[in-house]
């Protein structure tokens, strides 16, 4: 696999190896001691799925501590583009965004550490998204942050996408005391 650094310290593109012939393919998407030495050392500890059509975006949601979660995302099928916020208040990088296109061509992942947000928009007609994530569902450290806001800047490749009723009321980074003091 080839691991790709970004801009913003912790977040990783991977790209797995790709075994292909006239049957299809074979793609090894995780094994803990390979992904441990290239820089991915969390501990994963359940899967999630989810399904969206054609300009669905879903986020910018993070968890706070102490049930902060750092994620291993990819696009199973269809295609996203993927965002990370970095909401480590003393990181060089507070407030500052990475992006890229995680599909079911390019079978590219991104590693989210925790102190991120994270989101995406589908640009294909449905999306099959997959994410491992370091930590439990935990409703009370649950916390999201607008995904238009000026101050982010985000450059989505929608302008009108299909929200859900938490995300359409998320608050801005402004008001966000952030639950992540270190980098």
């Amino acid at each position: 696999m080839t691991v790709i650094e970004t801009p913003l310290a912790g977040v990783l593109l991977v790209e797995p190896r790709v075994f292909g012939d006239a049957r299809g393919f074979f793609c090894e998407t995780y094994q803990a001691a390979r992904y441990a030495e290239a820089g991915i050392g969390a501990r994963f500890v359940q899967d999630n799925v989810s399904r969206s059509g054609r300009g669905t975006l879903r986020g910018l949601h993070f968890q706070a501590p102490p049930h902060a979660q750092a994620k291993l995302v990819s696009c199973l099928d269809g295609s996203v583009f993927d965002v990370a916020v970095d909401l480590r208040a003393s990181s060089l990088t507070y407030g500052q965004w990475f992006g890229a296109e995680l599909s079911a061509e390019n079978m590219r992942q991104m590693f989210v550490p925790e102190g991120f947000a994270h989101g995406f928009v589908v640009t294909s007609e449905t999306a099959l998204f997959s994410y491992k994530v370091s930590g439990v569902y935990a409703p009370a450290s649950e916390g999201s942050i607008r995904w238009d806001d000026p101050d982010l800047a985000i450059d989505w490749p929608v302008s009108d996408p299909i929200l859900s009723a938490k995300d359409v009321g998320a608050p801005a980074f402004a008001a966000l005391n952030s639950p992540f003091p270190t980098s």
